[in-house]
């Protein structure tokens, strides 16, 4: 890479080394991790763990570093991917680089010695910092990898939660997959920091139902991109994932690509970077029903746009196209082609159908919840929004407790959802953007933090009274001082005074 080219890989990994001695020291002189204060449980002589979190990526590490900084030490972290996979971005992510700057702190989590910044000036030198625009992608991916590396962050890979259940007052997890040596384990909280489709699944419009798999894929899919090489591909949307693989089936060498694009216009403007402050981090979640879907239903009508870059990417290439204003209304397979109406009545032919069409919030997808999943409140269940305002995808968001916590619909049917954490995307409506997005991710993780250690230290109480009864260790030994009498002054005659004296 450009930005590498000056430096020596030996003195990179020499700084590196000196870096991650700052980390530990870093950590050391702050005193991290504290002793772990909570109590160990167990049930039937099994051990139960104080939480289990499934997700190594981002969000996941982030969590767990949180949860180690504050002294709750029997956590363990769940990952279904092979080590160096964890999250999206050396798999469905197809993007050149992140959207977001490169300043940003992200899970740092207020150690400067932990910044993207801090690790990339440690192998490729500050003049390299000033000429990098935007992160790459794959570079992030080496910078967690570091991440978790430096932190001793253990994740379990290739293991599946493949059911939640309650067992008395603990949850049982029950785990499949290559790396799973357990067939279930206990826990008393369960974190689900499971990102983009943390509470639902890849959005699959009906209209490919008919259509044979081969000749179509979602962004999230692991696509053959070779294999579009002198095909005609058509990509539904224009957000930042249909540009993406838009960019990746031109570079692969497709004979041509069309977005089809519902809107009328291409969104230009991120709403949301007008509003970014600690002010709404912090003050969103404490807003009232009303202007928390408002503030978030704009954003979904008014959409956000891919990134400048990647649209440039796509359109420097003269056979892309933008289609605007034409809805797909039904599609067929016919004599080895796929033939597409539009919504326009317009009709046209490809090999080739990517759905740039999102992901859905559907906590009823989540099958590791089981029947419970249909007892998760929602914001439809709570709020009726007024006319002009409705929105059937923000609808469908959970509507968590202010811990992140799930709700139950239904009072006393599924009481145990409030020990299971939503830490992803479906937490923005309730929260905001605390759980995924780079900018807050490291405030949402001092606040599940905090969240969590409350609960379990409420749980606890009684334990906890007992401990302060039963301490016993002295400040003082006894031979600080020495004990004396009081002189009774009554017993003293008073001095006699004289004109004289």
């Amino acid at each position: 890479m450009q930005h590498s080219a000056d430096i020596d890989p030996a003195i990179g990994a020499e700084r590196l080394a000196r870096l991650e001695e700052r980390v530990r020291q870093d950590l050391a002189y702050l005193c991290l991790p504290p002793a772990n204060w909570v109590p160990p449980h167990e049930k039937d002589g099994e051990p139960v763990h104080d939480v289990v979190i499934i997700g190594g990526g981002m969000v996941g590490l982030l969590a767990y570093f949180a949860l180690w900084s504050g002294g709750i030490r029997n956590t363990r972290i769940l990952d279904r991917n092979p080590a160096g996979l964890e999250g999206p971005w050396l798999t469905y992510a197809r993007m050149e680089t992140l959207r977001s700057p490169k300043q940003l702190t992200g899970p740092a989590y207020g150690h400067a010695s932990l910044t993207f910044r801090a690790w990339f000036t440690a192998l490729y030198g500050e003049e390299a910092w000033e000429a990098l625009d935007k992160i790459p992608r794959p570079m992030w991916m080496e910078y967690l990898v570091w991440y978790r590396k430096v932190l001793d962050i253990p994740v379990e890979n290739e293991i599946e939660v493949k059911r939640v259940r309650p067992e008395g007052e603990y949850l049982r997890l029950e785990l499949a997959g290559r790396g799973a040596g357990e067939k279930s384990i206990l826990t008393r909280k369960f974190v689900m920091a499971t990102g983009r489709d943390g509470t639902g699944q890849p959005n699959i419009p009906g209209f490919v139902d008919g259509l044979p798999g081969h000749c179509w894929a979602h962004s999230a899919d692991d696509i053959d991109f070779p294999a579009l090489k002198g095909k005609r591909v058509v990509v539904i949307g224009v957000g930042a994932s249909a540009v993406d693989n838009s960019a990746e089936a031109l570079e692969a060498g497709a004979k041509e690509v069309r977005h089809l694009i519902r809107r009328r216009e291409m969104p230009t403007i991120n709403k949301m970077m007008g509003i970014g402050s600690p002010g709404f981090t912090a003050g969103y979640a404490a807003l009232p029903d009303e202007w928390r879907w408002r503030f978030m239903q704009y954003s979904f009508v008014t959409q956000t746009p891919a990134p400048r870059g990647s649209t440039l990417r796509v359109s420097r290439h003269e056979n892309a196209y933008f289609h605007f204003g034409h809805g797909i209304r039904r599609m067929d397979y016919e004599n080895g082609e796929v033939v597409i109406e539009t919504t326009t009545g317009k009709r046209l032919t490809t090999d080739f159908v990517i759905l740039g069409t999102g992901f859905t919030v559907d906590p009823l997808a989540r099958t590791e919840l089981g029947e419970a999943a249909g007892e998760i409140m929602l914001w439809r269940d709570r709020y009726t929004p007024p006319a002009g305002e409705e929105s059937t995808e923000l609808s469908n968001f959970p509507y968590l407790n202010e811990d992140f916590s799930f709700r139950e619909r239904t009072p006393g049917k599924a009481p145990w959802l409030s020990k299971v954490y939503c830490f992803n995307y479906g937490a923005s409506a309730s929260l905001g953007k605390v759980s995924g997005d780079i900018p807050g991710i490291s405030d949402g993780a001092a606040w599940l933090t905090r969240a969590i250690a409350a609960t379990l230290y409420r749980e606890d109480v009684e334990t906890h009274w007992q401990g302060m009864l039963d301490y016993s260790k002295p400040e003082l030994l006894g031979d600080e001082w020495a004990e004396t009498d009081i002189e009774d002054a009554a017993a003293t005659p008073a001095p006699a005074f004289t004109n004289g004296s």
